[in-house]
């Protein structure tokens, strides 16, 4: 007599819960990583205004939504072995809370209404976003199994991120800001490998099949190589961008971000996601606060 009740009770709880459902099926936890797009702003403070912060804004979260899409499709298709997993079982669709078919529905029309308001902002912020997405798809069906490509990749998405704040804005980049950006992204992808091996060796439940063909010697070696060469381009960034001298006393605050990072990856045993590392070290946060606060303040006065 009460299970019919029971049963439309419980119908009626999915159906309310399945925007929120939609909502952390789009990972908005991993948007910090989006925030580089405001990169390119901050580098052209002089020129940023109401109209272009709120350009920025909405390709921060056109971006967001891009994203979003490869993460549906990505659960789309491991829902099965997510389901084994002990933490990504607890995912929507690998919970069986969210319908399969319906998070596809949405990701689709999430993805052609976020192309056609990208074309609003710059058609060419709507080519990279294409790109971003279709690379994000290669990368998680493929390029991921591929050793050195997949890290590359990684870095990859973080250029196109910060491309794509100059692009909203319509301002154009300099080399040396792309090159620091790239540096900066295989500093960060590197050190998440890393992260992940170590997991590995102490049979930790990490699963990547390309990190069979990685070592931590190797890794340390790729870690070394980059850190040293992204201090370096970002101190000529500094003094050769055509911009004021004075950029030059944020070097300190970039070298010990980094010795910081490697800190936590080599002696915390962390750094398996920069952007929450972000966030949970007190320590990062502050050195990330006070160096956007200088370059603001250099800019604003020095220029």
């Amino acid at each position: 007599m009460h299970h019919p009740n029971s049963k439309s009770v419980r119908k009626s709880a999915f159906n309310q819960q399945t925007p929120m459902l939609l909502l952390k099926q789009l990972r908005p936890k991993q948007w910090t990583k989006n925030l580089l797009i405001f990169a390119a702003p901050l580098f052209s403070f002089e020129t940023v205004n109401a109209a272009t912060l709120i350009h920025t804004i909405a390709g921060f979260f056109l971006l967001c939504f891009i994203s979003g899409c490869v993460y549906i499709i990505n659960d789309y298709c491991d829902r099965e072995a997510d389901r084994n997993h002990p933490v990504k079982q607890h995912r929507p669709m690998a919970s069986g809370q969210l319908n399969p078919n319906l998070a596809l529905i949405f990701g689709a029309i999430l993805l052609i209404g976020s192309l056609a308001a990208s074309a609003l902002l710059n058609p060419l912020f709507t080519v990279l976003l294409g790109c971003y997405f279709l690379m994000n798809v290669a990368y998680s069906f493929r390029l991921k199994h591929v050793v050195i490509i997949d890290i590359m990749i990684i870095a990859a998405g973080f250029v196109l991120r910060a491309i794509a704040g100059g692009l909203v804005i319509h301002v154009p980049f300099t080399p040396w800001f792309l090159l620091c950006t790239m540096l900066l992204s295989l500093f960060l992808a590197i050190g998440k490998r890393r992260h992940e091996l170590v997991l590995l060796q102490e049979d930790k439940g990490s699963h990547r099949k390309v990190l069979d063909h990685y070592s931590l010697e190797l890794l340390d070696q790729f870690s070394g190589i980059v850190t040293t060469a992204t201090i370096i381009s970002y101190s000529l960034f500094t003094f050769t961008s055509g911009r004021t001298i004075h950029l030059m006393w944020t070097i300190p605050l970039v070298i010990y971000g980094m010795f910081r990072y490697l800190y936590l990856i080599h002696i915390e045993k962390k750094g398996g996601a920069p952007d929450r590392v972000l966030f949970e070290d007190r320590h990062i946060l502050v050195t990330v606060l006070i160096y956007v606060i200088c370059v603001i303040g250099i800019l604003a006065y020095f220029e």
